[in-house]
């Protein structure tokens, strides 16, 4: 009996041991796991600009060197550690201080080293604000590599474009106009670079050549002033009759 019973015992055991063989192998198959995804490269990061430690010799050999226009020494304040955007007692930098004197060669070099073209002094004056007072072309177009802000306003609540046409500076106010100055912006008098032409201008031929750049860039004869008086009213005011006969052309 003992051996008939464990005999028993071991069919069983077989039939339950072959019955989950049997399940496992009908049991659907894992699916493979998929490989770990790498993580994405890190950005690529600018360099930091380099820091100098304060320099207030240096300083001023930049903004003396700047405002002198010598190149040379500008060149050796900025390798001795001098901040570009130095200030003076008047707050201007020495980009500022390059532009009001002209001097081409220094603005290069100290947009090459990064100097902001709209930084502003204590009279709302900047690199690129004045050369609209100028009409230096050739500052302008050193400028502009240094992306200046055209919507930046002087103290007057104007642009470059704007002193441009009441000086009478031709060339300044083509080039200005090629650059995408706003030939519309409207200062705090109210008035626009046509305007300022016509009000404060003589009427002779550079002012007649402004104005006839200003139209074919686009510019609005008929924005009045604050007074509701348009450019054309202005021209015959004044007797101004080729600028008259200019804008009634484009009216």
């Amino acid at each position: 009996m003992r051996t008939a019973h464990t005999g028993a015992i071991g069919r069983r055991v077989a039939v339950g041991m072959f019955a989950a063989i049997a399940l496992a192998a009908c049991a659907p198959a894992e699916p493979p796991t998929a490989p770990a995804t790498p993580p994405p490269p890190a950005a690529h990061q600018q360099p930091a600009p380099e820091q100098h430690a304060p320099n207030p010799a240096a300083d001023q050999q930049l903004l003396s060197a700047a405002d002198d226009g010598d190149l040379e020494q500008v060149r050796v304040a900025l390798t001795a550690g001098a901040n570009v955007e130095a200030r003076d007692e008047r707050e201007r930098t020495p980009l500022l201080l390059a532009a009001l004197a002209d001097h081409v060669d220094v603005a290069r070099e100290l947009v090459k080293a990064g100097a902001d073209p709209d930084a502003q002094d204590d009279r709302r004056d900047s690199a690129f604000l004045v050369t609209g007072v100028t009409g230096s072309v050739a500052m302008l177009e050193a400028l502009l590599p240094a992306n200046p802000d055209f919507t930046v306003t002087n103290r007057f609540g104007g642009i470059a474009i704007i002193p441009a046409s009441e000086r009478g500076h031709v060339d300044y106010v083509r080039a200005a106009a090629r650059a995408g100055l706003n030939v519309d912006h409207v200062n705090q008098l109210g008035w626009t670079a046509l305007l300022e032409a016509v009000i404060l201008g003589d009427g002779s031929r550079p002012y007649q050549e402004i104005v006839q750049i200003l139209l074919d860039a686009g510019a609005d004869a008929n924005i009045p002033d604050h007074d509701g008086v348009t450019a054309l009213r202005h021209a015959e005011n004044h007797g101004y009759a080729k600028i008259a006969e200019i804008l009634r052309s484009a009216t």
